[in-house]
């Protein structure tokens, strides 16, 4: 199995893997992992005085997905920074953050820093090919924004910022077959959220100043554009794509004239999304985001062929800058068959090991080239326990409906934490914030053993 490494993983840079639109479209098939759902809730759309932030990451079905702590970190000029593929430019200060993220790369499908903000990708596909070679992946652009983004806005600037440096490109799974897709992004923090969905380099954003929000798998930006690359019209112009004058709708533009199955079936579940949410406006809460992702019947809580929903993530961010906010991660498979667990940023916060995949160093299938020629066991302790427990529960034996209800109570547990702390009735010491996901994961393991 490997050490349990201490921090994130680095993978190592390589060579190019990486193939044109037309050729990887092609290659496309019903059971190719690209579907994800994100949402967001901003006052009054919110019950309390808070923004909430949700987002399930669906992946191939028996990809491992780790939550992994980063510290705050001082740098030295000149550093250089090895994301999953390529180097970058280190900065000379990285914030504090908790990553929900594939095993085997350096990135994250989704996460939070210490100042409150967070952020999910989806994979996307449009008419701007997606160019050959590795560079940064969706998920590694999410992860140096939350280090380097002390606000949603700030985190949006890194990213695009990024991407016109570097590009983003590179395999997106853990698989000889490469894989590689274009990203979106919803991006939030206590006050506002943003929509950023790109195109290559090429990118255009949405302030969310009030209101809810949800983004899949498809571009949903249309006339409504708060800031935009400056050559973002100019190229769709010279493409052909737009006639230059009128009214200039990007995800009219940009979106592929004959969309793949997975995306004809993203539109379905960005639409009964969107309704979950309008139903619930003025009353949307953390349990209320849980529920629509554990919607299984719209597609949102994914179950189907080759991928599911590895991970999911919830997140209350209290205006109030003098409340902290609450991270809510589950760190295995299927949200309706998971606990949501809290984490808060705090003294004495730590990496919980149990939810920390072993590391195998240079050996590791996703250095050594030709990358994913071996498969290895990511799997870390949680994760083996639930997949038992979930074995159980989809059998419906009597062992597996009692597991199902000790996760529920561990979740209430969870969740009347976090109200009462956000209540300032029954708060935690501070120095006790930082071990509160630790505790809880601790408690998970132990109901499955």
């Amino acid at each position: 199995m490997g050490r349990t490494r201490p921090e994130a993983l680095e993978v190592a840079a390589g060579t190019e893997l990486g193939i044109m639109e037309g050729e990887r479209m092609a290659s496309l098939t019903p059971d190719t992992p690209c579907s994800c759902d994100c949402f967001v809730s901003v006052p009054p759309a919110s019950a309390i005085p808070a923004v909430i932030f949700a987002k399930n990451s669906d992946r191939p079905r028996d990809e491992v997905q780790e939550v992994v702590f980063v510290p705050a970190a001082m740098h030295a000029p000149g550093s250089r920074l090895q994301c999953t593929y390529i180097e970058v430019e280190q900065v000379s200060k990285t914030h504090a953050v908790i990553l929900s993220r594939p095993s085997w790369l350096w990135g994250a499908e989704m996460g939070a820093n210490e100042h409150g903000v967070c952020i999910g990708n989806e994979a996307v596909w449009t008419k701007e090919p997606v160019g050959e070679g590795e560079a940064l992946l969706g998920m590694d652009l999410l992860r140096l924004a939350l280090e380097r983004g002390s606000s949603a806005q700030e985190a949006l600037h890194v990213i695009t910022g990024l991407l016109e440096r570097y590009g983003q490109g590179g395999s997106c799974r853990e698989d000889p077959m490469p894989f590689c897709y274009h990203n979106t992004f919803l991006l939030a923090d206590r006050t506002e959220a943003w929509v950023l969905e790109t195109a290559g380099q090429l990118w255009a954003a949405q302030r969310i100043r009030e209101g809810a929000r949800n983004i899949s798998n498809q571009l949903s930006i249309g006339t409504d554009i708060s800031a935009e690359h400056p050559k973002l019209r100019a190229h769709a112009q010279t493409q052909g794509w737009w006639g230059g004058q009128g009214t200039f709708d990007f995800a009219q533009v940009f979106s592929l004239t004959q969309q793949p199955v997975r995306m004809e079936a993203a539109k379905a579940r960005f639409q009964v999304g969107r309704e979950l949410l309008r139903q619930q406006q003025g009353g949307i809460t953390a349990e209320v985001m849980m529920g629509i992702l554990r919607n299984k019947e719209s597609g949102i809580c994914m179950d189907s062929g080759g991928f599911r929903t590895t991970a999911s993530m919830v997140s209350i961010l209290p205006r109030d800058p003098t409340q902290p906010c609450v991270h809510f991660l589950t760190a295995t498979p299927d949200p309706s068959r998971s606990v949501f667990k809290p984490f808060i940023f705090g003294v004495g916060v730590a990496q919980a090991p149990k939810v920390l995949s072993p590391t195998f160093g240079a050996q590791d299938p996703a250095r050594t080239l030709p990358r994913f020629q071996t498969q290895v066991d990511r799997r870390h302790i949680l994760y083996q326990g639930h997949q038992v427990a979930l074995g159980l529960m989809e059998s419906e034996q009597d062992q597996g409906q009692q597991l199902r209800q000790k996760q529920q109570a561990l979740e209430q547990e969870g969740l009347e934490a976090a109200r009462g702390l956000l209540a300032r009735q029954r708060a935690p010491p501070l120095q006790e914030w930082g071990g509160l996901f630790q505790t809880f994961v601790e408690r998970e393991s132990q109901m499955y053993a």
